[in-house]
């Protein structure tokens, strides 16, 4: 039986879950380098990205990302990761040899259950150098041309800071003939170029792109706010596209008005973890995005996969039709403790308890807030 597609599931009005965090969670478990960012580990250590992309569709995702995150060869030059520096049993790596293993990894997942598999551009160091549409679009049909060759289910252009890059990725995207979502790491404040968050919708909107949103840099509450900007923006110039977020699973409070998002945070990327949202939280973000009518939603850097799972079950479950594995075994209000040796933790076991928890950082003298550093984009 065909594989229903990625448009097709949207206009039923069921929504997608996507997957959750690549280069944060395989940078913890040793894969990825911090900085960099990029994805080399789809080359070397394809296990692991295999395993990773298994939890998340265990956990209920729709969609196999491809981890093809920073895979422009001008990105690995940049970054010295297509030199020997990297590994010595690896030797120079290309854009070519990281798409084509991601996205035979993301297949092979993908085909293990009803998953379709995304092929992603983010953004290029020449585009930032100045150095012209013609220059950054040739990056972009380097991996177009490997996800038409291995016939991923639809595309994305993911963490753009600029909408004007944004546009020429989705240009080069919609040649192909594959549905085409489009996200920005945006806030309130617009992109990095002054232009409005309005505006930014509208021009995603226009570009062509058939799914419009934002993902990354900034936490679930800021991403509500800001997807309602551009949901009125787009209501009011008559666009509709289907609306997508991806929020990183970290509260960003501190930094939901700076360019740089969780990066201008003193903890970023070392020290996160007292900030990460609780499953409770996921499962909020979910249920306030599907009123909202944001019908893709997902997660960026800090969402594991207990997140994904917490954030389909019970609230969207119905919707989709379906529970994943393992929903037996992670009761989402903790009922299962109802079979705990100590009584005393039987109060835990509500959904008020954990829906109105304030969870505490844990540390004598922490401050409630950090004081976030200078971030020059």
């Amino acid at each position: 039986m065909p594989r229903v597609g990625l448009l097709e599931r949207l206009k039923s009005g069921r929504p997608v879950i996507g997957d959750g965090s690549f280069v944060f969670t395989l940078e913890k478990r040793g894969y990825v380098k911090a900085g960099p960012w990029t994805s080399e580990a789809a080359y070397q250590y394809p296990d692991a990205v295999r395993q990773l992309s298994r939890e998340f569709v265990r956990a209920g995702a729709d969609v196999v990302q491809a981890f093809t995150f920073y895979s422009t060869d001008d990105k690995l030059e940049h970054k010295g990761v297509s030199d020997r520096s990297v590994s010595e049993d690896v030797g120079k790596i290309t854009s070519k040899q990281l798409n084509n293993a991601a996205c035979d990894i993301a297949r092979q997942v993908a085909d293990e259950g009803d998953a379709l598999v995304c092929g992603g551009i983010s953004p290029t160091p020449g585009y930032m150098k100045g150095l012209g549409k013609e220059v950054v679009q040739k990056e972009f049909d380097k991996q177009c041309e490997v996800f038409i060759e291995k016939d991923v289910d639809f595309m994305l252009a993911e963490f753009f800071g600029h909408v004007e890059e944004l546009e020429w990725g989705v240009e080069v995207m919609k040649k192909y003939g594959k549905p085409v979502a489009a996200t920005m790491r945006i806030s309130t404040m617009g992109d990095m170029n002054g232009v409005s968050t309005a505006e930014c919708a509208i021009r995603m909107a226009k570009s062509g792109a058939d799914l419009v949103g934002i993902n990354c840099l900034f936490d679930p509450e800021n991403c509500i706010k800001t997807m309602k900007v551009i949901k009125s923006a787009l209501d009011e110039a008559g666009l509709k596209p289907f609306l997508m977020a991806q929020p990183v699973g970290f509260y960003t409070h501190e930094a939901n008005q700076s360019f740089g998002g969780y990066m201008a945070l003193p903890e970023y990327p070392l020290a996160m973890e007292s900030r990460i949202i609780t499953r409770a939280e996921a499962h909020k973000f979910a249920r306030e995005a599907y009123e909202l009518g944001i019908h893709y939603i997902g997660g960026c850097c800090g969402f594991e996969p207990y997140h994904i799972r917490a954030m389909q079950r019970r609230y969207l479950a119905e919707e989709r039709g379906f529970r994943p594995p393992g929903h037996d075994k992670n009761s989402l209000w903790g009922i299962d403790m109802a079979q705990s040796s100590f009584e005393s933790l039987t109060h835990r076991i509500t959904k008020e308890y954990w829906m109105n928890l304030n969870p505490a950082a844990g540390r004598v003298g922490a401050p409630d807030l950090a004081k976030i550093d200078k971030f020059d984009g």
